[in-house]
């Protein structure tokens, strides 16, 4: 038999796989529906068997449709990391998609940007913010290069490279934080039970962290995840609403931005999340990479510097000896 099944005719079949109707796959790989059925049926022809049962508002995949599916994803995961070893051969060059979380990003990106630039200024840099659960979708299926994420990632295919520690810091007005009662070299985020927390909304990864470390629940009385972005929980708390754990990284900004708000460190062991690079295992050549990861990895570190410059830590003299059930839990939370 002659088989001459092309790459776009693979692409045009796992998108209508994956969509279940002819007008939104052609939406997907940006051809008429006709077109589409037209590549479809030679898909078929050339096989010499059906690949989807066609219905009058979707379609289904036949059982040999399901054996060719699987086959097309291999070839279309191969060809991608093809290409990725070609563009990345030597290092940065050429269209870097990066994804970032939000509580990272206007933090970091400024400096790498900046960093990046310096070291090539043909690279293009295409970012895309959004939540952790998105941008893994969107590194697993080819849309990113790579992202920039707290761990836990907990997904499968992909490798992290670890990039800084960020510790969290207690954010609230003098009023407010001084009603605590204790000095910053004894608190704790399991003491904050009776203080109004304020979180940003369902889905950002800093509310869980935060809620982690601070042993609560989703429907505590005194907490409050409504805020979008870190910029708006800053000045909620600066008006004096409540509290908040404010990572390093974004500590002088928001300071800056809301100088209503004042900061204290907890006593050891601190809370801390770990940011991490992240990309596809697949994906061929390091050296790309870990040249990624020493920018990022540098920026991180000057934002940090400013934070404990701005708020030191305690010395070993204030430092009291951890509590029995006080372990370093907090450093691996996401």
């Amino acid at each position: 038999m002659d088989m001459n099944i092309t790459l776009r005719q693979l692409g045009y079949f796992k998108a209508l796989a994956e969509q279940r109707n002819f007008g939104r796959a052609a939406e997907v790989v940006n051809i008429s529906q006709p077109a589409l059925s037209v590549q479809i049926k030679e898909m078929e022809t050339t096989l010499g068997q059906k690949l989807v049962e066609r219905r009058a508002r979707d379609v289904v995949l036949t059982p040999f449709g399901r054996l060719i599916l699987a086959h097309a994803l291999r070839v279309l995961d191969e060809m991608q990391a093809l290409s990725e070893a070609a563009r990345w051969q030597g290092g940065l060059a050429g269209r870097l998609s990066l994804g970032i979380i939000p509580t990272i990003a206007p933090y970091i990106l400024p400096g790498v940007l900046e960093a990046l630039r310096s070291r090539d200024i043909s690279l293009d840099v295409q970012v895309r913010e959004a939540k952790t659960d998105q941008l893994i979708a969107d590194i697993q299926g080819g849309q990113l290069d790579a992202a920039i994420l707290a761990r836990p990632v907990g997904a499968e295919g992909l490798r992290e490279r670890l990039l800084f520690e960020d510790r969290f810091l207690l954010a609230g007005t003098s009023v407010r934080l001084a009603a605590l009662g204790q000095g910053a070299e004894a608190l704790r985020p399991t003491s904050l039970v009776h203080s109004p927390l304020l979180l940003l909304e369902e889905g950002h990864c800093l509310t869980d962290q935060a809620l982690e470390v601070c042993g609560r629940g989703r429907g505590h009385a005194q907490i409050d995840m409504g805020a979008s972005s870190l910029g708006t929980l800053s000045r909620l708390v600066a008006a004096g609403f409540g509290l908040t754990l404010m990572p390093e990284i974004a500590a002088a900004t928001e300071v800056r931005a809301a100088p209503g708000i004042n900061l204290r460190r907890f006593g050891p062991p601190e809370p801390a999340r770990q940011i991490v690079l992240v990309r596809r295992q697949s994906t061929q050549d390091e050296v790309w990479f870990e040249k990624l990861a020493e920018v990022l990895e540098t920026a991180g570190a000057a934002l940090i510097a400013l934070a404990r410059a701005e708020v030191p830590e305690p010395t070993a003299a204030m430092r009291p000896a951890p509590h029995a059930a006080q372990v370093d839990i907090y450093r691996d939370t996401h």
